[in-house]
């Protein structure tokens, strides 16, 4: 019988953003006997990642990073000494196209970055190894870096693995240390089942076996874009029944609680809101619709791309009831409280936050934005896309500061410390009538009420 080969003693992950930093960290902190490198081409995220300035926010990231950093987990630029090194290397790199949206390419995910990683890993390959994608991407991208590996005559020699991601930005530590399922994709030969057995045995480190789902390489693929899409269906939905709720009087929350009391349907996912964001939703529903297109089902293509179109509709429905209930208010003063896309993290991929603002700034309202963990620079990035805003846009440190003089407040991202904020102080410093726009109905209405707000939420009458 073939010798099982042992748990790896080196592992590297190209790729230091928000899935491959936490994700490493966890497991080198699981798994303190295999020493773990994370690397990227971007030298001022490495050295983030070696400050005491984390460039990933993540409730318990840092205590963690803290603990295990210069013992069995190292950040760097030198991808090729890590990769040439390692018996395990997850590729976990940005596969979202800048161009997205571009209806005549249409071309919503870029591989370039995978397909480097691949010849990067082929070039250093003096040993067994295993790859393991860990981005989100299109299926049939594993047999692309297999293609690669077969053209270079190494099938014997590199194995490769898909296993995405289920992290949930804001408890992503939470779900990387006690998380719902494992998911390992491989292929039928006898190194390929291997290499599976291999990957699973890492994460037994901590994960009971019976939560690690072993599959082929297409199911994993398809499953990691099926469950976002399927999540992204549920808050478009409960959205487009908001805009019904708010002309028919009716309490979306109440509706919620209702139908989420069924245990066919489930609380999860139900709570209204401006829309979704994030850097994985809009992307993979894309993805799995020009998918069907490719596979000559447009209806089932339809059907995805109008869950995104919801959103879309969501986001402006929020902004246009902005400008329309402050009128010519709206090129006054406009507090917004989050710019990150949800609560807990300092992500702001896709975040609704982006568009909400930039209606705004074009309306020209002067936009005084506070969030507790997005960096000035970072908001900056994501809203000089159209336009250099000068004056009309100020970042602040304090929830209080942007409130002094404006029309309105906005709340943009469900930041739990915005529930707590002294509202009658905010009120005494605005000009009035003062209006709050609630986008992510946080607030109790008959409270905002009673000082003196003229508040409406998502879906209330």
């Amino acid at each position: 019988m073939k010798k099982k080969r042992e748990l790896p003693e080196k592992i590297c992950c190209i790729g230091a953003g928000y899935v491959g930093g936490p994700t490493m960290a966890v497991l080198a902190w699981k798994c303190p006997t295999i020493e773990v490198t994370v690397v990227d081409t971007d030298s001022q995220k490495i050295a983030d990642w070696n400050s005491e300035d984390l460039p990933v926010y993540e409730h318990g990231l840092d205590e963690i990073v803290k603990e295990v950093r210069g013992k069995n987990l190292f950040f760097s630029t030198d991808s090729e000494t890590a990769i040439e090194k390692s018996e395990l290397i997850f590729i976990s790199v940005n596969t979202f196209a800048p161009k997205a949206y571009d209806k005549e390419t249409r071309k919503i995910i870029d591989l370039e970055f995978i397909e480097q990683c691949a010849q990067r890993i082929v070039s250093a390959s003096k040993r067994k190894r295993i790859v393991v994608e860990k981005s989100t991407v299109p299926v049939d991208t594993a047999e692309m870096i297999k293609q690669i590996i077969r053209e270079n005559c190494l099938e014997n020699e590199i194995q490769v693995l898909s296993n995405p991601e289920f992290l949930a930005a804001g408890t992503a530590i939470q779900d990387l240390c006690n998380p719902d399922r494992i998911l390992i994709g491989g292929g039928e030969t006898e190194n390929e089942r291997e290499a599976v057995e291999v990957l699973s045995r890492v994460y037994e480190n901590w994960v009971p076996p019976n939560r690690i789902i072993k599959t082929t390489l297409w199911s994993a693929e398809l499953s990691k874009l099926t469950a976002n899409a399927f999540l992204a269906q549920r808050i478009s939905s409960i959205n487009a029944i908001s805009a019904l709720c708010e002309v028919t009087k009716t309490d979306v929350e109440e509706v919620s609680r209702i139908i989420g009391s069924d245990s066919r349907i489930g609380r999860k996912f139900l709570k209204a809101s401006i829309g979704f964001g994030g850097s994985c939703f809009q992307k993979d529903i894309l993805t799995l619709a020009y998918l069907c297109e490719h596979f000559k089902l447009p209806e089932v293509a339809a059907y995805w791309k109008n869950i995104v179109a919801m959103n879309n509709f969501q986001i402006q429905r929020f902004s246009k009831n902005i400008i329309k209930t402050l009128a010519d208010k709206v090129a006054g003063k406009i507090a917004v409280f989050g710019f990150a896309f949800k609560k807990n993290t300092n992500d702001t991929r896709e975040s609704p936050a982006i568009k909400v603002c930039l209606n705004l700034l074009e309306e020209q309202s002067d936009v005084g934005i506070y969030d507790p963990k997005v960096k000035e620079n970072q908001i900056r990035k994501e809203l000089s896309r159209k336009n250099e805003w000068g004056r009309k846009l100020k970042i602040y440190s304090n929830p209080y500061d942007p409130c002094l003089d404006s029309h309105a407040v906005v709340i943009l991202t469900e930041w739990d410390e915005f529930r707590e904020l002294n509202y009658q102080r905010i009120f005494d410093s605005m000009k009035k009538p003062a209006f709050l726009f609630d986008g992510r109905n946080i607030l109790d209405n008959k409270i905002m009420q009673k000082i003196g707000f003229q508040i409406k939420g998502i879906g209330k009458a």
